[in-house]
């Protein structure tokens, strides 16, 4: 790690915070944003973290994000809720999302959210874990743009959609419907290092390990990713009659639309039986398949979210490491809001 800038969890939140509250977020809203960034990058998903930074504050500066925002509730009934996020940050929109979940889930003991017209949520693994962490099962997914090929196609025709699931007492499965994500190209370009074969397809659809040439992803297990992130466009941007991708298929001026729609769904797990006794059997599943015979060339078998829960306890106690090309960039863009960057660990 001595080749990369490491900062304590605290000082990197205070230091985003107050770059999105000069470049023009609400308080409150500068705050959620840095927490889930950081959030990404203490559990070891630097594409999800700081090193987006400067694309956020771009975003903020040209408009894109509405500053204006305030996402609200705009529909109820029954388990049923929708969300209009106007244009907001995403995780202005998300994090008031989960808190209607749990309490849609603590009254019909089910809860199914769907928000409306925000922008890049962050990783959506942070908004399940905070549902499961409130007692219930829960599911997020969230809708994008074209950026990932359907099975069959040689340029981008669905999007890298993520989806998250999270159970009270632990497990928390976090991907994206793509062989990687699109944040992983950026974390790439930064380092200076080639993509794992099979991840990416070049302007002429032909695959490459050249993240500067790298133009589309594929879909993870091919028409089965391909079909997931379909689903998953299919629950979110048209049950709510705010299409993304036919729509930037027919006009492709919109492939470049940052908006996205997102749906939590929340289950009070303890409507079924004892809660206690739902850990208790979570805990046998896992300790059943850990003790199973390894493969070779595993040293252990990790269950769903336990390399990033050990990765978070680690760095938050021995800090975050970042790229220096990633670092500088979000240095630079501080330095326009005369923001000053913390103390790096070690230097």
């Amino acid at each position: 790690m001595s080749d990369l800038v490491v900062v304590a969890a605290e000082p990197l939140r205070a230091f985003a915070r107050e770059i999105f509250q000069k470049a023009g977020l609400p308080e409150d809203q500068a705050a959620v944003t840095a927490e889930v960034l950081v959030w990404a990058d203490l559990r070891g998903h630097p594409s999800h973290g700081v090193i987006r930074v400067p694309l956020y504050a771009g975003w903020i500066g040209s408009g894109l994000i509405n500053t204006n925002a305030r996402p609200k509730v705009v529909l109820q009934k029954g388990a049923l809720a929708k969300i209009d996020g106007e244009g907001a940050v995403g995780p202005a929109a998300m994090t008031p999302a989960v808190d209607v979940a749990i309490a849609q889930a603590r009254e019909h003991a089910a809860a199914w959210v769907l928000v409306q017209d925000h922008t890049h949520a962050g990783a959506v693994g942070v908004y399940a874990s905070r549902v499961a962490e409130a007692g219930f099962a829960a599911i997020v997914m969230s809708a994008l743009r074209p950026m990932m090929a359907f099975h069959g196609t040689r340029g981008s025709a669905v999007s890298t959609n993520p989806v998250a699931i999270a159970m009270p007492g632990g497990l928390l499965l976090d991907m994206s419907t793509s062989s990687s994500s699109r944040g992983k190209l950026g974390v790439a370009k930064a380092t200076g290092k080639p993509l794992p074969p099979g991840i990416a397809l070049d302007k002429e659809g032909r695959p490459t390990t050249d993240p500067n040439a790298a133009e589309t992803l594929t879909p993870m297990a091919g028409p089965k990713g391909a079909g997931l992130s379909l689903m998953i466009e299919a629950l979110t941007s048209v049950a709510l009659g705010n299409p993304l991708i036919a729509t930037a298929l027919t006009d492709r001026k919109l492939m470049t639309n940052h908006r996205q729609n997102s749906l939590i769904m929340a289950m009070d797990v303890s409507a079924l039986g004892d809660l206690g006794l739902f850990k208790e059997n979570l805990a046998a599943l896992a300790k059943a398949i850990k003790s199973q015979p390894r493969a070779e060339g595993f040293e252990r078998i990790l269950m769903p979210g336990e390399r990033g829960g050990n990765a978070f306890v680690n760095r938050s106690r021995d800090g975050v490491p970042i790229p220096p090309r990633s670092w500088q960039q979000v240095c630079d863009v501080a330095a326009k809001f005369g923001v000053t960057p913390p103390e790096r660990i070690g230097a």
